[in-house]
């Protein structure tokens, strides 16, 4: 049934993903293929929890400004490069940024505002957001490790983008998936996204008919020794 389905476009992709998959299914297709570390720390979790972020990784490195040298470019700049890697974002790329403390936002409302006009698929921070109020009213797709409205301006700069980051232990560059749901957020490299997918397609499905098994009485035990599902 699979075979069946294809794609020929980032929109296209992302309606199958959104209309079939779910993060546990990818990640478990992932961990059978030797990708075992592709999910972002358990503290970053949806800011509400029907949100959904899809799209590709337009990676943000952040820095605490007392980490940087007494004359680097960006110290005396507000926000070093947060205005400029938040314009330059496209459609359907999601803002991941990391590389700072736990001590100040990284991302808030007017940066939701001016992402969503973009037409920015979410934002994944390696930390806090502040004005969660205004970015629930938008409803625009934010994953953090909670609210906390200290702000970054005299704490911390964008130093740089659109280049390869670590998140926890999962390394992303440019253009790898970004999905993220109730469950958390993964990542699934660019280069095997397509075997990935396809992957988890076949898996969902055959999980859609395990349930029905199970709906209808069939032991955990018989079912999983029928499908090999569970």
């Amino acid at each position: 049934m699979t075979k069946a389905i294809h794609w020929e476009t980032d929109q296209e992709l992302f309606s199958l993903i959104r209309r079939y998959l779910f993060t546990a299914v990818v990640g478990d297709i992932m961990d059978t293929h030797g990708l075992q570390h592709q999910f972002l720390p358990a503290s970053i979790q949806a800011l509400a929890p029907n949100m959904v972020v899809l799209g590709r990784a337009m990676p943000v490195l952040e820095a605490d400004t007392k980490t940087l040298p007494d004359n680097h470019p960006l110290l005396h700049k507000p926000f070093g490069l947060m205005l400029e890697a938040l314009d330059n974002l496209t459609p359907n790329e999601v803002y991941i940024c990391t590389g700072s403390s736990p001590t100040y936002a990284l991302w808030g409302e007017l940066m939701s505002t001016r992402a969503r006009h973009l037409g920015a698929a979410g934002a994944v921070v390696d930390g806090f957001v502040r004005d969660t109020n205004g970015i629930l009213r938008l409803e625009f797709p934010t994953f953090c490790s909670g609210s906390y409205a200290q702000d970054q301006g005299p704490r911390g700069k964008v130093v740089d983008f659109r280049i390869p980051i670590q998140m926890g232990q999962v390394d992303i560059v440019p253009g790898d998936i970004v999905f993220g749901d109730i469950d958390g957020v993964l990542i699934i490299p660019h280069q095997h996204e397509a075997s990935i997918i396809r992957m988890a397609l076949e898996k969902a499905l055959g999980e859609q008919t395990v349930r029905r098994a199970i709906e209808s009485g069939m032991s955990s035990v018989d079912a999983f020794r029928t499908y090999g599902i569970m």
